[in-house]
Parts: C-alpha cells; structure tokens; sequence
C-alpha cells in the first residue's frame, strides 16, 4: 500500500492589537479584522497595549489617541521603541489630537492618522497597503 503524505500549508495571519478605551469600537474593530483575516487582539488602554507587546508581538498598532492614562501616542513611542517593524496607525474623533500629534512630532515621531469613526473599508486598505 502506498504511504500518502499531505503537506498543510499554514499562513501566519498579521497580528493586529487594537487598543481604544471605548470597548465596543475596540472589540467591533478586532472582530471586523479577525474577520478579513488577520489575527486580532483588542485592549482598553494605552497601558494595556504596552503590556501585551512582549505576549502578542503585533505587526500593527491600532489605536485611539485620547485614551484615559496613557495615550495612543505615547503607547505607539513605547510599541516604535520595542517593536520597530510594527506599523502604527491612529485614530481620533478629538480636536486635541493636533496638539498631541506636534508634540510627538517635534520629539521625532510621525504617524499616521485617522478620523473617527474609521469605516471598515478605509481601515482595511490602511493595513493592507
């Protein structure tokens, strides 16, 4: 009798961690991902994002700027120091999101950054491209 052999071919999935302090949006965007194929994670704080950096090791970052505690962009300085090939994309509804984002800026750091709400769509092709 001839042996078969199958070979499983696994695709490792881009890990994603959202982070935003209004569950619901970060919960409906780790289910929105987990559905378009990535392996996504959802946490409720700048500080909850920091510390599943070392456990989940995400390729991305998404996450709200104005956040209670820690702030979106202080957890992507941390997430750019540990993790530099991490892409980093933020999202806000908030107009002290400018005055955040040129602090960050004058220290070195640039991302990228969308308003809220974030529809599906445009969050996608963000990751994706």
């Amino acid at each position: 009798m001839a042996e078969q052999t199958s070979s499983v071919v696994t695709t490792i999935k881009p890990r994603v961690l959202v982070a935003d302090d209004e569950q619901v949006i970060a919960n409906t965007l780790a289910i929105i991902l987990s559905q378009a194929g990535f392996e996504a994670r959802a946490v409720f704080s700048g500080e909850k994002a920091v510390e599943a950096l070392d456990s989940f090791q995400p390729d991305m970052l998404i996450s709200d700027v104005i956040m209670t505690g820690m702030t979106g962009i202080e957890a992507a300085i941390i997430t750019r120091a540990r993790l530099p090939k991490c892409k980093i994309l933020l999202f806000s509804g908030q107009a002290a999101t400018a005055d955040l984002l040129e602090q960050a800026r004058v220290q070195g750091h640039e991302f990228e950054i969308l308003a809220k709400p974030v529809h599906p769509t445009d969050l996608l092709a963000k990751l994706r491209g």
